[in-house]
C-alpha cells in the first residue's frame, strides 16, 4: 500500500459486515457461489445490488456480483444514495482511497474530476467532496467487488441526494462519456420498499423491478411519486441505466428478489432487495 494515501477508514466494518478479513471473504464468496444465475445474454455493463447489512441482503447481492465474477475492469463506478443529511446534491469522498477489511481501493481522482467538470457544464454544479462520511450504501458493495473481480480496480464513488430527472440523466450521460473508452463497470446501490408488510412490499417491489427490467430510467424515478414502487437509490438506478444505455447496453434482467422477512421471519415490516444485471446484446 502507498503509505502516502489518505485512506477513508471503514465506519461500518464489524456492524454491517464482518471486520475479520478471512470471515468476510468466506461469507461474501459464499453469497456469490450460492447464486444460481439464469442465462445472461451479452456483455455485462452494469449491475444493481442492495445495500443492507450483509446478513440481511447479502444473499440477494450475491446474484448481482456473481454476474461480475472473474471480470477484470480497470475502473468501477459505484453510485449510491446518500442517506446522511448533507446539503450537496452529489457527493464523493475527499480521501484517496476506501478501506475495507479486504484491503485498499484507490479512487480514480482524474475520473472524478473529469466527471465533476462535465456536470458543472451540464448542470451548473458538480460533485462535492466530503471527508469521513458515515454512508454505508456505497461501501457495503466494495467487499463484493473485491471478491468477485479478478483484477485490482480504481473506484469512482458517487453518492446522490438529488433525484431530479435532469440531474440524474446528466450524471448518467457524463458517466457514459467518461467510461466509453475504458474497461469499466457500473454498480447501482439501492434497496427497494421499506417497512411495508411482506405482501404489500412484494407488489411494490415487483413494479419497481419491472421498470428496471423495461430499461426505463424515467419510470424508475417516477415510481415513488406515483405511489407504485419505492427505492431509496432510485436516482442511482436511473443514472446507472442512462449511463449503461450510453455505453451501448440494451438489455436489463432481474436476477433475484427477496426481503428482510425472508431472513428474519418477521413479515410485518420488511425491506425489499433486488439484484439485476444490464448487458449489451449484439
Amino acid at each position: 500500500m502507498d503509505v502516502s494515501l489518505d485512506v477513508r477508514p471503514s465506519p461500518i466494518a464489524g456492524q454491517w459486515y464482518s471486520a475479520d478479513p478471512q470471515q468476510l471473504r468466506q461469507q461474501v464468496m459464499a453469497y456469490i457461489e450460492n447464486a444460481t444465475l439464469p442465462q445472461i445474454p451479452g456483455k455485462v455493463v452494469a449491475v444493481m445490488a442492495p445495500h443492507a447489512g450483509h446478513l440481511y441482503s447479502g444473499w440477494v447481492a450475491g446474484y448481482a456480483f456473481a454476474a461480475l465474477k472473474g471480470l477484470k475492469p480497470q475502473v468501477v463506478a459505484v453510485i449510491s444514495p446518500m442517506h446522511q443529511p448533507y446539503f450537496q446534491p452529489m457527493l464523493t469522498s475527499a480521501h484517496d482511497a476506501y478501506e475495507t477489511p479486504l484491503g485498499i481501493i484507490e479512487i480514480d481522482k482524474d475520473a472524478v474530476n473529469a466527471l465533476d467538470e462535465a456536470l458543472h457544464t451540464a448542470l451548473g454544479f458538480g460533485i462535492s467532496s466530503v471527508r469521513n462520511d458515515p454512508e454505508h450504501s456505497l461501501e457495503i458493495e466494495l467487499p463484493f467487488l473485491q471478491v468477485a473481480l479478478a483484477s485490482d480496480f480504481r473506484l469512482i464513488p458517487i453518492m446522490l441526494r438529488v433525484q431530479s430527472p435532469e440531474a440524474v440523466q446528466a450524471l448518467g450521460n457524463a458517466l457514459a462519456n467518461l467510461l466509453k473508452d475504458k474497461n469499466a463497470l457500473i454498480v447501482a446501490s439501492s434497496d427497494l420498499s421499506h417497512f411495508y408488510p411482506q405482501e404489500v412490499a412484494n407488489k411494490l417491489d415487483k413494479e419497481m423491478l419491472r421498470r428496471v427490467e423495461a430499461f426505463d430510467p424515467l419510470a424508475v424515478l417516477r415510481a415513488e411519486e406515483e405511489g407504485k414502487g419505492f427505492a431509496c437509490g432510485r436516482g442511482a438506478i436511473a443514472a446507472m441505466l442512462w449511463a449503461a444505455r450510453g455505453l451501448g447496453a440494451n438489455h436489463a434482467q432481474v436476477l433475484k428478489y427477496g426481503t428482510s422477512g425472508d431472513i428474519t421471519g418477521d413479515l410485518r415490516q420488511v425491506v425489499g432487495y433486488g439484484a439485476a444485471v444490464v448487458t449489451k446484446v449484439v
